[in-house]
């Protein structure tokens, strides 16, 4: 009896598991195929990362080596401002890794901060140094990027500055403290000559004082594609100072201010007092 009992709790205790057993070789039905008019269960799809743009030709050719230039986000303004491949120009590296700072950066396309770049390293460099006897520190930047028309007049085209395409300078810096004003009639001649050729040549827009009025006090470049091939305007008068006119011009100047001032009526002359007793001699 006691080995009934004993048995009877054994065949309770293992029948669980034989039954998992069991059930775990027992074949599962094949999925029943999707008919047409039902719907497949929905899957989550894995996001899709975004793809990075290569960089532009430009933006592999302006190398730290030759600018501190770091990419900046496309530009969408209103009006059709803006563009892409946009950069912010922060320096200019010479050839020995010094740098000429442009102050303050300037947002430009790519294309328009390279043809700066090359300018400050190749040609403005070169003139501070024979002309002025010091090297460059840093160039103004007076404008760059901006949403606006030409000349800021209301209706007008966009100006040239509304795509990143421009930029007008004030000013220059010498590393010993000069400041330079290419405008100024003061400054050497020849320096200002050659910075107006070294523009002219690479820039297809240069204006300046001469230009049109608003250009008196800095010098505007851009790279504006025109109709017809035509590409160069390059209005900028390289002005020299007032000469003095000499002492005989103003004293000339001066008689022929008076010259038209009507004296007044001489005063008649008084002849000798005649006694009339006496009668004339």
């Amino acid at each position: 009896m006691k080995r009934s009992c004993a048995t009877i709790a054994l065949v309770t205790l293992v029948m669980p598991f034989v039954e998992v057993a069991a059930a775990q070789t027992v074949p599962l039905p094949r999925p029943r195929p999707f008919s047409n008019s039902e719907t497949a269960p929905a899957h989550t799809a894995a996001p899709v990362p975004k793809a990075t743009p290569s960089p532009s030709v430009c933006r592999l050719r302006l190398t730290p080596e030759r600018a501190i230039a770091p990419s900046v986000d496309d530009i969408d303004g209103p009006g059709g401002c803006g563009g892409a491949d946009i950069v912010r120009l922060e320096a200019v590296v010479m050839s020995d890794n010094s740098r000429v700072e442009i102050n303050p950066p300037a947002v430009l396309q790519c294309s328009m901060a390279e043809a700066i770049a090359n300018w400050v390293r190749d040609d403005l460099a070169e003139l501070a140094a024979f002309n002025l006897g010091s090297r460059v520190r840093s160039v103004r930047n007076y404008a760059s990027y901006h949403c606006r028309p030409r000349n800021n007049i209301i209706g007008a085209m966009m100006s040239e500055h509304g795509k990143g395409n421009a930029i007008d300078v004030r000013s220059i810096t010498l590393v010993n403290g000069q400041t330079i004003d290419p405008t100024d009639v003061h400054v050497a001649r020849e320096f200002r000559e050659g910075w107006k050729k070294s523009v002219c040549a690479r820039f297809s827009t240069v204006l300046g004082p001469g230009s049109d009025g608003y250009h008196e006090n800095h010098i505007h470049v851009d790279l504006m594609v025109r109709r017809n091939g035509y590409r160069a305007m390059c209005q900028w008068d390289v002005r020299m100072p007032a000469e003095p006119k000499p002492e005989s011009a103003v004293a000339a100047v001066t008689t022929d201010a008076t010259a038209g001032v009507p004296l007044p009526t001489p005063r008649p002359k008084v002849g000798p007092k005649v006694d009339p007793a006496r009668g004339r001699k």
